[in-house]
């Protein structure tokens, strides 16, 4: 038996806060699926009496991190938590650094541009950039979409091997959003994998079907993804005969972005494809 993990675990439980813990879970429990709970709700599923629950939504209430329906029996999340996902967000070396890389990219290509993290099975918004046009996506700064439907997921999780695919992904089915969705974990995988052979990922309709999108890799140290980049367009007005090119300035952009975050380019150029903007669109003529 290792001792020294025993004392480190016991002193990490004596040093947790219960009604701290529960209070983070109660948050928790609220997401898109489900903007509202009531107090009987939560406490079945935190399995933890009514009493407590009542407290605890008192407390979070007074803070501003929830807020009550409009009805009064139920809660939603209130701006305490946007404004701390706001100062997070901010936080970031990432992001300070990101924006303006995402800025000129957005110049130069003209289309919408992103950067995302992966948050376990999702992926997060972090920072976007927009052209003078019309087009504009529908995501904001801590949009979360699944990883699985989205090419700037596969990108995040192309590190990740099929055991590690397995263990983040337990179910047997993946959730579909268009004929393009990895159906299991087997097809996502052979996605992800795809996206880091080539360097990049190219779709057309695929987690939105009237939404293009071109994902790239940015590294951080250790050489490891820690972000995507990617650029938007509408599927109807994708430009096949600039693909090459807008491919290219993504992978420069990303280059710099990784370059910033202090990463070393040697060991990845393999997995790098050649910034031919003629291969690049032949590949997807």
């Amino acid at each position: 038996m290792n001792t020294n993990l025993s004392k480190s675990e016991d002193n990490s439980e004596r040093y947790t806060v219960p009604a701290l813990e529960r209070g983070l879970m109660l948050l928790s429990e609220f997401n898109r699926a489900r903007p509202t709970l009531s107090a009987p709700e939560l406490a079945r599923r935190l399995d933890i009496p009514r009493s407590t629950v009542f407290r605890l939504l008192n407390t979070l209430e007074s803070m501003g991190f929830i807020t009550r329906t409009e009805s009064g029996n139920e809660y939603r999340l209130g701006v305490g938590v946007l404004r701390l996902g706001f100062e997070y967000l901010a936080s970031l070396e990432l992001t300070d650094l990101g924006r303006p890389v995402l800025e000129k990219l957005c110049q130069d290509v003209q289309m919408p541009c992103n950067l995302v993290i992966r948050d376990e099975n999702a992926i997060v918004y972090i920072a976007k950039a927009s052209p003078p046009t019309p087009f504009a996506t529908s995501v904001n700064i801590g949009t979360r979409l699944p990883a699985h439907g989205t090419i700037l997921g596969h990108v995040l999780l192309s590190e990740l091997n099929l055991s590690q695919l397995h263990e983040q992904y337990p179910e047997n089915k993946l959730q579909i959003f268009t004929k393009h969705t990895p159906h299991d974990v087997q097809a996502l995988h052979d996605c992800c994998q795809a996206a880091r052979k080539q360097g990049y990922a190219v779709s057309e309709g695929f987690f939105d079907p009237a939404i293009s999108t071109i994902a790239v890799p940015v590294f951080g140290h250790n050489n490891k993804i820690v972000a995507a980049m990617g650029a938007n367009a509408m599927a109807a007005n994708f430009d096949r005969s600039k693909i090459g090119r807008i491919i290219s300035r993504i992978q420069e952009a990303a280059e710099d972005l990784s370059s910033l975050l202090r990463h070393s380019p040697l060991g990845i150029n393999q997995s790098t494809p050649q910034k031919s903007g003629n291969n690049a669109a032949d590949e997807h003529a």
